[in-house]
């Protein structure tokens, strides 16, 4: 009997394991680089979003819409000046106020705040509201006299406070002119 030809067994190629171990390992190493880089920006965005939200509250705080609260007009008679004839005085303040409270509050003392400041007003004379710096200051002391109305404060008039401007926490913070005419 004949035997069969036995099969030639090809030789079969070399596995490439080393390759498929080398893409393997190379892959795995980059997910672990971009999971370690993810991970180290989440923390840097937590620690500037922390600081973000501080300063964001205070220039939201500082950048908020501001609030004014229109006064009628005044006019009044001023003080003589220099032998001149009768002048007088018509303005038209707005308050520059912290809040909607204080806009409130602003409207019940309403009558007091009117009376203290025709007296304010009617005291000057038209030399004294000649100037930029004159009407800075007149703004200045209306202002003051507001915020002593309003419970904010008691300095006294010329006090070194009053002069540099408003404190953070006073209820009006500026007394804004629309309108200053002397005739």
């Amino acid at each position: 009997m004949a035997k069969a030809p036995a099969k030639q067994e090809e030789p079969e190629p070399p596995k490439k394991k080393g390759k498929k171990k080398l893409l393997i390992l190379i892959i795995a190493a980059l997910v672990i680089v971009l999971a370690l880089g993810g991970g180290a920006l989440l923390l840097l965005k937590k620690r500037s979003h922390g600081a973000d939200a501080n300063e964001t509250a205070k220039v939201s705080k500082s950048a908020a819409a501001p609030i004014f609260v229109p006064l009628d007009s005044f006019t009044v008679k001023l003080q003589a000046y220099e032998d001149k004839q009768d002048q007088y005085l018509q303005v038209v303040p707005n308050l520059k106020v912290l809040s909607s409270e204080t806009g409130d509050k602003v409207k019940e003392y309403m009558p007091e705040i009117r009376h203290n400041l025709l007296l304010i007003l009617s005291a000057k004379n038209a030399g004294d509201l000649s100037s930029p710096q004159g009407v800075e200051k007149l703004s200045t002391e209306m202002r003051s006299r507001i915020n002593q109305i309003l419970g904010a404060g008691s300095a006294p008039k010329g006090d070194a406070k009053a002069a540099a401007g408003a404190a953070p926490d006073d209820p009006v913070q500026e007394v804004l002119f629309t309108s200053f005419i002397i005739q």
